[in-house]
């Protein structure tokens, strides 16, 4: 694993500014952290690759820390997010799983309750302690002001890829299932609410300072789905661990859920909304608490492009959401063509005031 010389960020009068925003202040300039900030746009992530597959990558302690810290040692981002997939979890519990080049993950996938019985959730931490130890060393060796975030799928989104088998656009075979087949798909969302609560738990036992549950699909849903499948599984989820870890904050990204968002805010108990590409900052912020942290939520394709049009939205998301906890991110991860060049650019525009 390489050395980590870490330099600091920029000064601040708090310890870990993202761990601040997350609890309901505001620190001026907004810390800031990217989803998939570790990824294939660095020459570094690609280098270390081409030496292992995906899942061994998130497996393996060493090199999950290194391609964690990536990031942090070239921009000084206010958040490391842990390395690893929203897949393991079923994974580890038994259901088959492989990443093949330009198709994705690829599951033998759930569609009847003999399906279901196969899958063990008694494994889920023994399994899992890789993870939690990638955790600890990355506890002790990222920098004082840099906040560790664990995170986990929602029950909903990793259900799309258990009963689909893979991604899709429209995840026909899980609604329908959904549909015909109720009582199933709610055993699968409630075996999901129970280990990701779990994990979620071990992971913070292991050093994570907070915990994002990425909704990645629940925009698929109308209304009604929306609250029985995304809100409820959530709120049950983030009360487990307020019971368990009360000071630990928790991010909620429902992304594509519209105005349903607001009321994802509002029923979950998520401390901090992330807002998808497609939302307006500012007409979110009125309609939810002005503790509630919004994060978010430039556009990936303008940190592709670059240029003044990145500096002059990035300023203008920014100062639009001053005078309330923000967090500064994108609408969805970094895009695989991003210069490198373009995320340091997109750091020093954000923390330019």
């Amino acid at each position: 694993m390489t050395s980590n010389n870490f330099s600091s960020p920029q000064k601040t009068s708090v310890k870990k500014p993202l761990l601040h925003t997350l609890q309901g202040h505001e620190v001026w300039p907004p810390p800031i952290w990217l989803m998939r900030q570790a990824g294939r746009y660095l020459p570094e992530f690609r280098a270390m690759r081409a030496k292992a597959d995906f899942l061994t990558r998130c497996m393996t302690p060493d090199i999950a820390v290194e391609l964690t810290v990536q990031p942090i040692r070239r921009y000084k981002m206010d958040g490391a997010i842990l390395f690893s997939d929203i897949l393991i979890l079923p994974w580890v519990m038994g259901q088959s799983l492989a990443f093949i080049e330009g198709k994705g993950p690829v599951l033998e996938p759930i569609r009847s309750e003999a399906d279901l019985k196969l899958l063990d959730k008694n494994r889920v931490l023994e399994a899992t302690r890789p993870v939690q130890q990638t955790l600890s060393i990355l506890a002790k060796e990222l920098p004082d002001v840099t906040t560790l975030i664990g995170f986990a799928g929602s029950p909903f989104t990793v259900a799309c890829y258990m009963v689909e088998g893979g991604g899709s656009r429209d995840f026909a075979q899980t609604r329908k299932m959904m549909l015909q087949n109720t009582p199933l798909f709610q055993k699968i969302i409630d075996l999901l609410v129970t280990t990701t609560a779990q994990m979620l738990s071990a992971q913070i036992r292991a050093g994570a300072q907070t915990v994002m549950l990425f909704d990645s699909w629940g925009g698929l849903l109308p209304p009604q789905e929306f609250r029985q499948f995304v809100i409820e599984p959530t709120r049950q989820i983030v009360e487990f661990l307020r019971a368990e870890h009360p000071s630990v904050p928790v991010i909620g990204f429902p992304r594509l859920g519209g105005v349903m968002a607001v009321e994802y805010a509002e029923k979950t108990g998520v401390n901090t909304l992330a807002l998808d590409t497609v939302t307006d900052p500012t007409k979110i912020a009125s309609m939810v608490p002005s503790k509630l942290a919004l994060q978010g939520n430039l556009d990936p394709m303008i940190l592709l492009n670059g240029g003044d049009a990145l500096v002059k939205e990035a300023t203008r998301i920014r100062d639009s959401l001053r005078g309330r906890p923000h967090v500064f991110n994108l609408g969805h991860g970094v895009m695989q063509q991003t210069p490198p060049e373009n995320v340091a650019l997109l750091v020093d525009s954000v923390r330019n005031v």
